[in-house]
């Protein structure tokens, strides 16, 4: 997460649901708030920066793959990508128009609550991010 020096309170509530999300709900290893053009905005406190950089760019390549089937076969927008893996999950929600939730989590998750989690995080997260607050958030990711 980024530091709070200089950040409005908006960014700063931002990054607290995002590690609250992370910490609170069972069966969360790492979460992190993608940018529509791929860019880190947020990620939970404990998810070292090179890897919170490396999960980015996964999550955005599912989010083009995603949009892309959408578009092929008229399928309409994407709600959510889950990557079954043999010890645990790579799940990827939007949270609004601009920015998606690249959540990882462990292979005992129970789905459905987690994806209810989810919901329940871009409906708390989702309205109060603008374009502008997600350009603060990716410059205050990186310092």
């Amino acid at each position: 997460m980024s530091s709070a020096q200089n950040i409005s309170a908006e960014a700063q509530r931002f990054n607290w649901l995002l590690s609250r999300f992370a910490a609170d709900t069972p069966g969360v290893m790492d979460a992190i708030a993608v940018s529509s053009d791929g860019l880190l905005i947020a990620t939970s406190a404990t998810l070292a920066r090179a890897d919170a950089d490396r999960l980015a760019a996964i999550v955005s390549a599912i989010n083009s793959l995603a949009t892309s089937v959408s578009f092929v076969y008229d399928f309409g927008a994407p709600n959510k990508v889950i990557i079954d893996l043999d010890r645990g999950y790579l799940l990827v929600s939007a949270i609004s128009v601009g920015s998606s939730l690249g959540v990882l989590a462990k292979k005992e998750a129970n789905l459905g609550g987690l994806a209810y989690e989810m919901v329940m995080f871009a409906n708390r997260a989702g309205a109060a991010l603008t374009p502008q607050l997600i350009e603060e958030l990716k410059l205050s990711v990186g310092s």
